[in-house]
């Protein structure tokens, strides 16, 4: 594994800027728009990163974490996503294995206790 990235599911990240970049002085790395609104964005303070979602990008990136339920998932950045698929074979799956408009391959499956985690190897392997 390379590294473990929280995905908080917000309502609406504009709201929840103010909390993570002015009080807690995390600078935004990368955002994605969601119609008029941001979709997705990195924060990151050093070494440390949070991802922030909307539940409306969700619901249309991800369907089966839309519902109100989940709050975050875990997104595991990893070198080689062939031993993860066969490590996580028979496990339910969030979605099947897909390409991301960024490159990235992924897998999303849920750990026993139902918590979402994503796998993803990045562009160019």
């Amino acid at each position: 594994m390379k590294k473990i990235t929280p995905v908080l599911i917000v309502e609406s990240i504009e709201e929840n800027l103010p909390f993570w970049c002015e009080r807690l002085g995390f600078a935004r790395q990368v955002e994605v728009p969601n119609g008029n609104v941001l979709g997705f964005v990195i924060l990151a303070s050093g070494a440390v990163e949070v991802m922030l979602q909307s539940r409306a990008s969700v619901r249309d990136d991800i369907a089966a974490l839309a519902d109100d339920s989940y709050r975050s998932a875990l997104y595991v950045e990893v070198e080689d996503l062939a031993p993860i698929r066969q490590a996580t074979k028979g496990m339910k799956t969030l979605f099947e294995e897909r390409t991301t408009f960024y490159g990235a391959r992924e897998i999303g499956v849920r750990d026993p206790e139902g918590n979402a985690v994503l796998f993803a190897e990045a562009a160019g392997k």
